[in-house]
């Protein structure tokens, strides 16, 4: 279904990146037989193909430019089969990724990746960013859960990449490929997924200490105990400030830094005594429970978190990770950074996994202040420094181009470039994000 042009809605998403001029078409799938024909349609005429599905993403990634058609596959929302014996779920791109973690809860079963986003954003996009979220310390991220994939190639074409099975190593592993790979080298319209036991116990802790960097330190201690939480998050005292402005709380006044801790399992208190040892040494104020709406309460500070910061001006929301062991000098260089360039830089993160998001907020406008985009240059520098990543989980886009591929090195990119012509040799799925 093509819809007008003029919907610039559809030509954005969450990164806060204008686009320059508008998409020429844009088409609003109803079916995957609609997404063959706009790829064939597409290659035809060498017309550049932006996908996108709730346009949550943070880099970029789904902003269309000028002469270029946008490929919305928000109306592709079926779950087609929950198979409890099997552990797996059958779903279409378009599908909330909480609406299939509930359809699996409601057969006793949960579906692991949880972005913060998990309300709003799609399984498709979650696909496409490879995201994580905040059970990404214990169940790893959405690659992780990808059986396999129906792609729709740059021709129109439409294969299944992956496996049926938990299990097998037949050929490449061109699904693991795919996922991650933004829209670039394919259209994933459908998934099957890996489901899991929904936890039948979890039990909850929320940590405060006088400084991030103490937190940091917990981080370490909980890291070699030998438990293994399946949420484990930090946030910095400015944004325990924040979230006291929006919400009424007062949580900066019991310390600089919040640790947030979950178990789950048969065994989710006898292991969230062994996190608590852990961090005792350090922490100035620990409270845990097993009860589900208190664990609610203790956790609501994490997902209020950007709001909070939305409230304050326009945040920039940076993402990287670096080895949990240099966690604690992370956050120190992001500290001097925040000193050197005169901003006010935010910092909370799935810490289980040495995922940071450090948050710039600026005032409103078109324009990003020149100390801002230098502090985020500064912050990916950092990243790189300590031997970790520029993006952990919101992927590439069109923002983080370029500190990608100083990543990566030129001998990575070029494979990269050569995969690309192989499923896309006219370089018509989504040019100038990605690599």
């Amino acid at each position: 279904m093509t819809v007008p042009p003029t919907e610039i809605d559809r030509a954005i998403d969450r990164s806060g990146l204008r686009p320059g001029g508008r998409p020429v078409e844009v088409v609003v799938a109803r079916d995957v037989a609609e997404v063959q024909e706009t790829l064939r349609r597409a290659a035809a005429s060498g017309l550049a193909v932006i996908t996108r599905g709730a346009g949550s993403g943070l880099a970029g990634g789904a902003v269309a430019g000028e002469g270029a058609l946008v490929l919305d596959l928000s109306q592709l929302t079926r779950i087609r089969a929950i198979d409890p014996v099997d552990g797996t779920a059958e779903v279409e791109a378009g599908v909330i990724t909480a609406d299939l973690d509930a359809a699996a809860r409601a057969q006793g079963l949960m579906y692991a990746p949880d972005p913060g986003s998990v309300g709003i954003s799609t399984v498709g996009g979650n696909i496409a960013t490879n995201a994580g979220g905040l059970r990404g310390a214990k169940y790893g991220v959405t690659r992780d859960a990808v059986l396999s994939v129906d792609v729709v190639l740059a021709d129109g074409t439409l294969v299944r990449l992956g496996r049926p099975t938990i299990k097998g190593v037949t050929g490449y592993d061109l699904a693991g490929l795919v996922v991650g790979s933004e829209g670039t080298l394919g259209i994933v319209v459908a998934a099957r997924v890996r489901l899991l036991p929904a936890p039948r116990r979890t039990a909850t802790a929320s940590a405060f200490f006088a400084s991030l960097e103490e937190a940091a330190t917990a981080v370490a201690a909980i890291a070699v105990s030998g438990a293994r939480p399946a949420v484990l998050e930090i946030l910095d005292g400015a944004t325990l400030g924040a979230i006291d402005a929006a919400e009424g709380t007062g949580l900066r006044g019991r310390g600089e830094a919040l640790l947030l801790a979950q178990t789950d399992g048969f065994g989710a208190a006898e292991e969230m005594g062994v996190v608590v040892d852990a961090i005792a040494p350090t922490a100035a104020h620990v409270e845990w429970t097993e009860d589900a709406d208190r664990a609610a309460d203790l956790l609501h500070a994490r997902r209020q978190a950007l709001p909070a910061l939305e409230r304050l001006g326009r945040p920039l929301i940076e993402d990287i990770a670096v080895p949990r062991s240099r966690l604690a000098e992370a956050i120190a260089g992001i500290r001097r950074i925040a000193d050197r360039r005169g901003v006010a830089i935010f910092v909370f993160g799935h810490a289980g996994d040495g995922n940071l998001h450090p948050i710039i907020v600026v005032e409103h406008g078109d324009e990003l202040p020149a100390n801002a985009i230098t502090a985020a240059d500064d912050i990916f520098a950092l990243a790189l420094a300590l031997g970790g990543t520029v993006t952990a989980e919101h992927g590439v886009g069109r923002l983080k181009r370029e500190w990608a591929r100083r990543e990566l090195g030129e001998d990575a990119v070029r494979l990269h470039d050569e995969i690309k012509r192989v499923f896309d040799p006219r370089g018509i799925l989504n040019p100038g994000s990605g690599y």
